[in-house]
């Protein structure tokens, strides 16, 4: 394909997220699917606690379009299926969750893992092997302090594995790998999914790939590669 001029960085609040990244765990490169806030209403006010940025491996555009090229950003955004597609589409997938506000590996840990049970409740998948991923997660966070500018990294895996790490004073560490398909599915449903905690992800994620999609319609002969030199 040639360049596409779509395909930039995002810059969310102090923190820029490069068109493209080569995650922890990963082989790969992957490109900028949208990116945004997560925040909460205290008091009258939006206050913001973390940046966003989700990356998908290069081939998700081809997978996506046989079903969902020609839609506008806002049918994308308001269809739960398409995210569903996202979330458990055979390619990787990256998520870096960079803090505003200072976090405690246990408010974030807790507040992840009960968005994730309750998404499986409501679908009812929630059986023992999920109950000991979600302690394996607790485990992996529980003696981290996340101050402002810090990362939390997720590489998801077609495999079903999750790959968590940490990203302090530009140096990435302390990489955990817990094998469960449905955790990792979950962590970045519970960011863009219906009920995910960035609507401005979502948004953004359904943004960027109607026009990624429609570009991906018109080069159905190009050779698949998407060009983030921008």
């Amino acid at each position: 394909m040639a360049a596409l001029p779509n395909l930039t960085g995002l810059q969310i609040e102090t923190t820029s997220f490069p068109p493209s990244v080569k995650p922890p765990g990963s082989a790969n490169t992957l490109f900028l699917g949208g990116g945004g806030v997560r925040g909460l209403e205290i008091q009258g006010n939006f206050v913001k606690f973390t940046a966003i940025g989700v990356y998908l491996e290069e081939k998700a555009v081809p997978l996506l379009a046989v079903k969902w090229k020609g839609k506008t950003a806002q049918e994308l955004t308001e269809s739960v299926e398409f995210f569903r597609e996202i979330v458990t589409g055979p390619f990787e997938k990256f998520t870096q969750v960079t803090t505003i506000l200072p976090l405690t590996g246990q408010q974030y840990s807790e507040k992840v893992s009960e968005n994730c049970v309750a998404i499986w409740k409501s679908i009812g998948i929630y059986t023992d092997a999920e109950a000991k991923a979600i302690e394996k997660f607790l485990e992996v966070f529980k003696d981290q302090n996340f101050p402002p500018g810090a990362s939390i990294l997720f590489t998801q895996s077609p495999n079903g594995s999750l790959t968590i790490s940490f990203s302090k004073d530009a140096s990435t560490r302390s990489w955990e790998v817990i094998e469960n398909k449905l955790l990792s599915e979950a962590v970045l449903e519970s960011i863009i999914g219906k009920h995910g905690v960035s609507p401005e992800a979502r948004q953004s994620v359904a943004a960027r790939l109607s026009e990624l999609l429609k570009y991906s319609c018109h080069n159905e002969a190009g050779n698949g590669k998407l060009d983030t030199q921008v």
